[in-house]
Formats: structure tokens, C-alpha cells, sequence
């Protein structure tokens, strides 16, 4: 209903003074309806009986006659021509879902078996049957008990976040409680950046009445959702009082699929107050009840009667709208989301069929099979199609072939060309001239989407590289290093000694966090969620 709703209020006509041709339209309706009601009367030349038998059917008038099914398909068509629209084209550069920071209730009381096999078990695979439909998309992950944890930040890879959700439990949290007001804040300060409002996903069981007042009187920045783990008997009174979408959790994926259509609906409201983005023209639409209305032609004795002054009425309408369904194809089409490897891309394509292949040479041109096979995931078939080389580059990189991409993609001046250069450029570990690509985003259009948060990602990670290298260079690939190595303790001088991670007061080094990741998960997020927790206690 609130997808509905917003499509209501966004409605508006991109062309609308062809809406002037509608009082014609009723005009000329009126006057031939009049005129054949006239005409029905007996003739003064003619006998009424002989009249009356001259006559095919009854005196009885029709009650959808052939002159309304032509004012009414010339009415669609001068919709259709008007535009009609209630969306906005999004940007195939940039990641077409609203960011999504998911906040899972880690405590004792999730590890309840009301729902089986508990309601903490049930919660991680819920989160990650939603992460398989947000292949591409932004994705955080904030545990919270009686402290708040961000577990994995925003990342379009759902491969990262699952080892991570996989090691949550009661036991990994400094403190036990309930939090909810502090990891609300955290989510909201991870999308307070994000060029496109967000939306918020809270994974839990019930909220407690401390933390009422935060979830009432917060922000509608970015869209609530909460997923209500508990069985249909437990009441959740706080729950029930916060201003959010609520969906109970289910034995199957229907909670899911609606979830994913609440975050949807929120990428669609934010893609609405996006002024730099174009309106979708859905004009074609109309052309569909036009064609239907139009096969009442094909009856025996329906054209009989209806003006031939109209016919010409019909030709601007209908040359439009045969215009706007040439357009269904060759309009940038929503991309599909971005998959997880070139590997599993390449698996899902299908073996192209002749007949199609036939059919498709003979009615497209280059660009509209390139578009098709991009819509339908066949990025290496798009990219052999397309001859408008913004689009081939835009398909190379879809397809993972980074180098040629950034090459083919360099030679063009436009902004959305350098932004996927500077992408192509971050995949294939070339970040300087991906730096050099972002700031040339940004000297073309200073307000491109994303293209100053991609800009300083970029630089940080060239200054993680440099400085890693510089910390890991022994001169051994400058020729300068050591011929041997040697460790030589013959005058017993010194004390072997074992560093431990005690020292500190518990605060783990790096290089002690990334050993801890090669044994579990959960002992990682333990021992990092402890480090946190002692940090703000300071």
C-alpha cells in the first residue's frame, strides 16, 4: 500500500499540454453521438413501418458503441503522449539498492527455542537469504547486547559479512542488556554519508522501555524496518508503539520477500527527491488498453458508422506512442544487481537461441541487443553487441574484464565514463590512476553521486598500500637486503621472553587481530568487541 501511495503522489505528466487535444476529443464524441442519435429518428421520406423494417437490429441504442471505443482509444493515446510517470531512472553507474545496516539482538534471551532451532539461529539465516537478494548492494551488519558493536561496515560483498554473522553469539558480547537505543544511533550515523537515504533493519525479539524514547522521537532520515522474532503469542507492547514496518518472522520466505519489497519501496521514495536524476517516461503503458480497445475494430459492423473525420485525429497519438514502444528498448534499462563473481555470471548464462538471434538482427539495431543481453545478465554477450562505447566499457566492467574496460572507457569525456573507469581501475589494483579518474568525476560534474566518497576511499586505500609496503620493506627487492639470517644467543646475554595479550589492559595489537582471524570468528569478534567496549568505558 505504500508503494502505492508514493507512486500516487509522485504522479505527474512529463508532456502535459498534449492533454489540450482531450476537450477535442469530447467535443467531437458529443457531436457524433448527437448526430447518430438524430439520424436513428424516421425518416419523413419513407413509410414508419417500412422504415422500421429497413433497419438492422433494434431501436434499442448500444451501450458501448463504436464511437465511444474510438474516443476512448484516442483518450489513451493522448495519455501515452502526454508521459506519464511516477519514477525516476536511476543511475546504471552507481549501486541501484539504498544502503541497508542490519542490527541483529545478540543476547540470552535470542537463544530462546520458541522458534526452532532458536531465535538467534532462525535470525542468521533470515539475514542471509536477504544478503543472496542484495548481491551489489551496500550491507552493514551492527551487533548489540548491552553494548552496540559494529560487526562488518558497509559492503557490497555479502561474502564478507556472513563469517561474521556466522560467529555472533550471547557469549561474544562484553556485556549482556539490551542496547537498542545506542545501535540505532550507530546505524544512523553509518548512513548519515551515504549520498542516498538508507534504510534500517532491526533483527530482534522485543525492545525494552529504556530504549522507547530514542525509537519515537529519531530522525525519519532513513526508513525503519524491524523484523519481529518471536512467536505470534508474545507481546512486544514497545515494538508495537514505534512508527516502523514490522514483519513477523515465518517458518517459510514469505518474510523475506516482503522485506525485500519494504526495501524497495525505500530506495524508490529516495530516488524520488533525487532532482539530478530524469523521470522514467511510462507513456508506453497507455499503448496496451489503446491495442485492446483497437481489436473491437476487427467485429463485423463495428467500424460502420464511425466518423472517417476522425481517422486523421489518430495519426500524431499513435505515431508517438509506436515512438515510446520503440523507446521500451533502446531506454537505459534498471540493471540487474551486481553479482558476486565473473565465475558465477558466466554460469548463469544461457546458449543463445537462432531463431532469437535471427529475430533480434532483423528488428535491433547493435545497441538495443546490447541492452538486452544486459538486462538479462550476459555481460560478454552485451559487450560484443554495443557499438556506443560508454555502454561496451559500462558491459566490460559488468563482466570483470577491469583492464579493457578502463582503457576503452578512458578515451570518452564524460563523467559517467570516468566514474566506471576509476571502478574497473580499484578492481584491477591501480589506484593511482583510479584516483586520477575520480577527480576527473568530479571536475566534469562536482555533484556526481558518490564520486567524492569513491574519490577518498581510493586515497586511503594507495595510503594503506604505501604504507604497508613501506613497514613490510626489508630491501630485499631493492638487492639490499641480508645474504643470512641469523640468530645467534651463544653468550646467553638477554631473557627469552613471551609477549601475551594481557598487556594493556587487555588491548589486543594488530597484528594480534589478524592472527585471531585465522582461527574462529567468534574468537575474533570476542576479543575485538572487548577492546571496543574497554575504549568507551575509558
Amino acid at each position: 500500500m505504500m508503494e502505492f501511495t508514493d507512486a500516487l503522489s509522485a504522479l505527474h505528466l512529463l508532456r502535459p499540454w498534449w492533454c489540450l487535444l482531450l476537450p477535442l476529443i469530447a467535443l467531437l464524441w458529443w457531436w457524433w453521438r448527437r448526430r447518430t442519435t438524430r439520424g436513428g429518428a424516421s425518416s419523413k421520406h419513407i413509410a414508419p413501418h417500412l422504415d422500421q423494417a429497413l433497419r438492422v437490429g433494434s431501436r434499442t441504442h448500444r451501450r458501448f458503441t463504436p464511437i465511444d471505443s474510438l474516443a476512448l482509444l484516442l483518450v489513451f493515446l493522448v495519455l501515452g503522449a502526454a508521459g506519464p510517470t511516477w519514477s525516476r531512472i536511476p543511475n546504471p553507474m552507481v549501486t541501484q539498492t539504498a544502503p541497508l545496516v542490519v542490527v541483529l539482538k545478540v543476547s540470552e534471551d535470542m537463544l530462546a527455542q520458541d522458534i526452532p532451532p532458536s531465535r538467534l539461529e532462525r535470525a542468521r539465516h533470515k539475514i542471509e537469504d536477504l544478503l543472496e537478494t542484495r548481491s551489489g548492494a551496500s550491507t552493514a551488519l551492527i551487533a548489540y547486547a548491552g553494548s552496540t558493536h559494529q560487526a562488518v561496515p558497509l559492503t557490497d560483498d555479502p561474502g564478507l559479512i556472513r563469517p561474521y554473522l556466522e560467529g555472533l553469539a550471547p557469549d561474544v558480547m562484553p556485556e549482556p542488556g539490551d542496547a537498542a537505543a545506542d545501535a540505532l544511533a550507530m546505524a544512523e550515523d553509518l548512513l548519515a554519508d551515504s549520498p542516498v537515504p538508507g534504510a534500517i533493519l532491526f533483527v530482534t525479539d522485543g525492545i525494552s522501555t529504556a530504549n522507547r524514547t530514542a525509537f519515537i522521537n529519531r530522525d525519519a532520515g532513513s526508513t525503519l524496518v524491524m523484523l519481529r522474532m518471536a512467536p505470534p503469542n508474545q507481546a512486544t507492547p514497545v515494538m508495537d508503539e514505534i512508527d516502523a514496518e514490522k514483519v513477523d518472522v515465518s517458518a517459510d520466505g514469505s518474510d523475506v520477500a516482503h522485506l525485500e519489497r519494504l526495501l524497495a519501496a525505500a530506495y524508490q521514495r529516495a530516488l524520488l527527491d533525487d532532482d539530478r536524476l530524469a523521470w522514467k517516461d511510462r507513456g508506453a503503458l497507455m499503448a496496451i488498453p489503446a491495442l485492446l480497445l483497437a481489436l473491437l475494430w476487427f467485429r463485423r459492423g463495428w467500424i460502420v458508422g464511425t466518423p472517417v473525420l476522425l481517422a486523421p485525429a489518430l495519426l500524431p497519438p499513435a505515431l508517438l506512442i509506436g515512438v515510446s514502444l520503440a523507446g521500451m528498448l533502446t531506454a537505459a534499462p534498471v540493471m540487474a544487481q551486481q553479482d558476486a563473481t565473473v565465475t558465477r555470471r558466466a554460469a548463469e548464462q544461457s546458449t543463445e537461441n537462432p531463431v532469437i538471434s535471427v529475430i533480434t538482427h532483423a528488428f535491433l539495431t547493435p545497441d538495443q541487443q546490447g541492452r538486452w543481453w544486459m538486462e538479462h545478465r550476459d555481460f560478454d554477450r552485451a559487450a560484443q553487441h554495443f557499438q556506443d562505447p560508454a555502454w561496451q566499457g559500462y558491459a566490460m566492467y559488468r563482466d570483470g574484464q577491469y583492464a579493457e574496460a578502463a582503457q576503452l572507457l578512458g578515451r570518452l569525456d564524460t563523467a559517467d565514463a570516468a566514474f566506471t573507469q576509476g571502478l574497473a581501475l580499484i578492481k584491477s589494483r591501480q589506484y593511482r590512476p583510479a584516483i586520477d579518474a575520480f577527480q576527473t568525476v568530479l571536475e566534469r560534474d562536482p555533484d556526481y553521486p558518490e564520486g567524492e566518497r569513491n574519490l577518498a576511499l581510493a586515497k586511503q586505500i594507495l595510503d594503506y598500500v604505501e604504507e604497508t609496503r613501506e613497514q613490510s620493506d626489508t630491501g630485499e627487492e631493492a638487492g639490499i637486503g641480508a645474504d643470512e639470517v641469523v640468530f645467534d644467543n651463544e653468550s646467553n646475554r638477554g631473557e627469552e621472553t613471551q609477549q601475551t595479550g594481557d598487556q594493556e589492559g587487555g588491548v589486543l595489537t594488530a597484528d594480534q587481530w589478524i592472527s585471531a582471524l585465522d582461527t574462529d570468528t567468534g574468537d575474533y569478534l570476542r576479543q575485538r568487541f572487548a577492546v571496543e567496549a574497554a575504549r568507551g568505558e575509558q
